[in-house]
C-alpha cells in the first residue's frame, strides 16, 4: 500500500473534477479548530454522496452521525427548496460546530439536527412515520460509531420505502473485516452490519473499497426491495 499514492492521486480528482468551495473548506478548518476527529469523508466521496441524492431525487435525507457537518453539507445541497435532511448527532459539542458550519453553507432551512442518542431519534422517528403519517426517507447514510451498525441498519429499514437508498461508510476498515478473529467492536460490528446488508431479504446491496487521503477503507450501498 502506498499513501503517498493515494494522496496524491486523490488531490489530482479534487483539484480537476471539484471546484474550490469555500463553505465546506471553512467546516473542516471549524472542526479541526474545535478539536473534532479528522474523520470526515474526503471531499470527492462528499461529491459522490452528493451525486447518489441528485440521482435518486431525494427529498428526504437520514444521516446518521453529523460530526461537524461536513457530509452533511453535501447532502443537503442535493436537496430542493422543499427537501428535508434529519441528521442525528450524540455530542452536543460536535452538534453546535455543525449547526454554525451549515449556516454558513447556507443550508440551515433544509436541515434538522437532532442530539442525543441516535437509537432514541430513531425510535421517535419510526413513532412519527406510524402515528404522524410522515414521509419514509429517500436515503439514508449511516456515518456514526461502528458497533451499533446493525441495530442502525435495522431501523434505517423501517425508515425506508422500496426504492430507499441505504449507504454505510467506514466497511473495509484497513482490510480487518475479513478476520473473523478481530474483536475489535468496530470491526465486528462492521463485519455484522456487512452480513446483515447480505443477507437481508429486503436489500440488494454491494461494497466498494477506497483508498486515499483516509487510508483504505469502504462504502456499503444498499437499495430497498419493492
Amino acid at each position: 500500500m502506498n499513501q503517498d499514492l493515494w494522496t496524491a492521486v486523490e488531490k489530482y480528482l479534487v483539484s480537476t473534477l471539484i471546484h474550490p468551495d469555500e463553505a465546506v473548506n471553512e467546516a473542516v478548518q471549524a472542526n479541526a479548530s474545535a478539536g473534532l476527529p479528522a474523520i470526515d469523508v474526503a471531499p470527492n466521496e462528499g461529491k459522490l454522496l452528493h451525486l447518489i441524492a441528485r440521482i435518486q431525487g431525494a427529498t428526504r435525507i437520514l444521516e446518521i452521525g453529523t460530526l461537524g457537518g461536513y457530509s452533511t453539507i453535501w447532502l443537503a445541497r442535493a436537496l430542493p427548496p422543499t427537501g428535508r435532511l434529519i441528521t442525528l448527532e450524540l455530542d452536543p459539542k460536535h452538534a453546535a460546530v455543525a449547526e454554525k458550519n451549515i449556516q454558513r453553507a447556507g443550508v440551515s432551512s433544509l436541515v434538522d439536527i437532532r442530539v442525543g442518542p441516535a437509537v432514541d431519534s430513531l425510535a421517535r422517528l419510526h413513532a412519527d412515520l406510524l402515528i404522524k403519517k410522515i414521509e419514509p426517507f429517500d436515503l439514508i447514510f449511516l456515518d456514526a460509531d461502528k458497533p451499533n451498525n446493525p441495530v442502525y441498519l435495522a431501523w434505517a429499514i423501517k425508515l425506508s420505502r422500496p426504492g430507499t437508498i441505504i449507504i454505510g461508510d467506514n466497511v473495509i476498515r484497513d482490510g480487518e473485516i475479513i478476520d473473523a478473529n478481530n474483536t475489535d467492536p468496530s470491526v465486528s460490528g462492521t463485519r455484522t452490519f456487512l452480513e446483515h446488508l447480505g443477507n437481508h431479504p429486503l436489500l440488494e446491496a454491494t461494497a466498494l473499497q477506497t483508498v486515499g487521503s483516509k487510508g483504505y477503507d469502504g462504502f456499503a450501498i444498499a437499495i430497498v426491495k419493492a
